[in-house]
């Protein structure tokens, strides 16, 4: 049996990048074939999310823990909250040759990579900062002050997309998602 493959979904909040998660798990092509790792967070939940599907939602006592016994694949600290992804389940999903799907920042980006170099990497992004910030206050998750450092921090995330295998413009929906869903399945089901 053929070890599964690590794929890495990054970009700033506001992307689409989760939108597009989503709907490649439910696509046809994919459905079974690959499997989205749930990470650990510190982060209060948000009205609808329940603990397990989206987070697990734990203290910073239980985190910080989790980090020192070697439970995380990586972690990184983000806007106040800490956020990281269990190593074990990973392993034990590639192990049964099982695709595993990472939502992940471009520091834990880095370091998965670091342990896992043939992970496939997508970094997701607007056309512009502009259409980012747009984004974002529309959505109403953030206060004012948060606004401000998410659009900072994007900026900064912007910098590391030529470290990625592939880069996607979130300017259409539709589009986005059909090329990420083509380079999906071009790189871990053509060549399997």
């Amino acid at each position: 049996m053929k070890k599964g493959r690590i794929v890495i979904i990054s970009g700033p909040s506001g992307s689409g990048k989760t939108t597009l998660q989503a709907k490649l798990l439910k696509s046809k092509r994919v459905k079974g074939k690959l499997v989205e790792s749930i990470s650990i967070t510190t982060r209060p939940r948000r009205k609808g999310e329940k603990d397990g599907r989206e987070y697990f939602f734990v203290s910073d006592k239980m985190f910080r823990y989790k980090k020192r016994a070697g439970h995380l694949l990586e972690s990184e600290q983000v806007f106040h909250c800490f956020y990281g992804t269990p190593r074990k389940y990973v392993y034990d999903l590639l192990k049964k040759g099982t695709h595993v799907l990472l939502g992940i920042d471009v520091k834990g980006a880095r370091k998965v990579r670091l342990q896992y170099p043939e992970a496939l990497m997508i970094f997701i992004k607007t056309p512009s900062l502009k259409v980012l910030k747009e984004r974002l206050l529309k959505r109403k998750t953030e206060e004012p002050t948060d606004l401000k450092i998410r659009v900072a921090i994007a900026s900064q995330e912007l910098k590391a997309a030529n470290r990625y295998d592939f880069v996607i413009i979130n300017n259409d929906l539709k589009k986005a998602y059909a090329e990420l869903e083509n380079i999906v399945c071009r790189e871990l089901f053509a060549k399997r």
